[in-house]
């Protein structure tokens, strides 16, 4: 944990008591504050009661001597509207902040020479936000991993000179984090999302390049236009830009090209780094993962060897094209986050013969954007609630049948992909949320490894 100290008798409001909200709670009470914990569930506050935490309504707190709220980054803080504590505080000429803020407070004041990586865009952040903080601990470093990757940022240890934060950022926390100030800021591309919180395209891309601001060096993806306005904005300013791409040559920066990411300066190559036989770095999106991995570890020290040797051994995300296991020629890829169409394009643009399950509870659009891609599917599984609808889409172009359940289409994809003796790939990348089978995408990912495990002749991927 890292103890608030910096908030050592200050009076502070929290709003918000899930896993961040109760991490934070935690390390304000054990840095000293004077604090008053709340949520809109009476069941969250009672737990928080009961494990000696200080509850308290925040209708009835006397706002005139707070010195801060805390709010937990899924609460509104502006759109569509405020929440009432938001209000409340605004009302009071309270300032309104995160966890992540807290943090940078804390290593600004214990250890401001920490380094500090902070990762954001619309895609690829937690692939990102994975693969430096893997790169760093191979070679060696002291390194700590958090943020919106699913690690609360005030449970990780406390900052110390040479000890490496990681922190994947989401635009609400960046909203909440005003002094944000880190040595690598990672900005990957922007695309609409979120909007029903930020309001506009504009003002979510201002949130996102808030990360950029302070920091000792922006590594920034220019593929989009918002991305190649702010990195000529931030050089304009005077400011450190290393820009990145997957799309096209850069004469400074890093950029993506045919399996290898190039390292240029002044029109010239100045290091390449290969991607190609990497199974948990395969395609161009994750060529641009990997670029800005490249670009933040060179700013921190890291060797070229260094860098390929975390780049060779990065064993990915679970249930992101994660390389689950390998019948002869037949690899089976756990794709279950991929949760709408956008979400599966990847997954499908990075093989060539696929046995694709897909299906659950459908989303807007369908599978309509992938047609593209639908010379690339020997045959499709389809199960859930939408498999009538893919089926229709699908039509006579690409063979399916209706599996329904997940175990039947693992079965009958292995089955079909062993026939041919080529190397080919079964592919769950659903492009459907799961709520109609499964709790969440991550337990449909647990089911798909645990059918693939139990098939005979597979050997088992083992994560490092």
């Amino acid at each position: 944990m890292i103890p608030a100290t910096s908030f050592s008798g200050k009076r502070v409001a929290l709003f918000g008591l899930g896993g961040s909200g109760l991490a934070t709670a935690r390390a304000l009470k054990t840095g000293g504050a004077d604090l008053t914990v709340f949520d809109d569930n009476p069941k969250s506050v009672e737990a928080a009661a009961s494990e000696g935490l200080p509850a308290g309504d925040l209708h009835a707190l006397d706002w005139r001597g707070v010195d801060a709220l805390v709010l937990s980054p899924g609460v509104p803080l502006t759109h569509p509207k405020p929440h009432w504590a938001a209000e409340l505080a605004r009302e009071a000429g309270v300032p309104i902040i995160g966890d992540i803020e807290i943090f940078v407070r804390e290593r600004a004041a214990t250890s401001p020479r920490a380094p500090f990586v902070a990762i954001t865009g619309t895609n690829g952040k937690s692939t990102t936000t994975a693969l430096i903080a893997h790169c760093l601990a191979h070679a060696g470093r002291d390194t700590q991993l958090g943020g919106n990757i699913g690690v609360a940022v005030l449970t990780l240890e406390p900052p110390a000179p040479e000890r490496h934060y990681v922190v994947e950022c989401s635009s609400y926390q960046i909203d909440l984090a005003p002094s944000i100030a880190p040595t690598v800021g990672i900005l990957l591309n922007l695309s609409p999302d979120h909007l029903d919180r930020h309001g506009t395209m504009e003002n979510y891309a201002a949130i996102k390049a808030r990360l950029l601001k302070d920091a000792g060096t922006a590594v920034i993806g220019v593929d989009d236009e918002y991305g190649a306005g702010i990195a000529d904005w931030h050089e304009s300013e005077g400011n450190i830009v290393l820009r990145i791409s997957k799309e096209k040559e850069l004469e400074d920066g890093v950029y993506y090209r045919d399996g290898t990411l190039v390292v240029a300066r002044d029109g010239a190559t100045v290091e390449e780094y290969r991607l190609t036989g990497i199974g948990s770095l395969r395609g161009r999106h994750n060529g641009q993962n990997a670029a800005a991995a490249v670009a933040a570890l060179g700013v921190l020290g890291l060797s070229h060897g260094e860098i390929q040797a975390g780049l060779e051994s990065f064993p990915g995300l679970v249930h992101r094209m994660e390389q689950v296991a390998q019948a002869g020629p037949v690899l089976f890829v756990n794709d279950s986050k991929a949760t709408n169409a956008d979400a599966a394009a990847p997954a499908l643009a990075s093989f060539e013969r696929i046995h694709w399950i897909a299906g659950g509870l459908p989303k807007e659009g369908g599978i309509a954007p992938l047609e593209p891609l639908f010379s690339r599917i020997a045959k499709a599984y389809l199960i859930g609630e939408a498999a009538p609808a893919f089926a229709a889409t699908l039509g006579e172009r690409i063979p399916y049948e209706i599996s329904g359940t997940l175990d039947v289409a693992v079965e009958n994809a292995a089955r079909d992909a062993a026939r041919s003796g080529e190397a080919e790939v079964v592919l769950l990348s659903p492009a459907c949320a799961s709520f109609d089978q499964f709790r969440n995408f991550e337990v449909r990912g647990e089911r798909f490894r645990q059918l693939v495990e139990a098939l005979p002749g597979v050997d088992v991927f083992r994560k490092g």
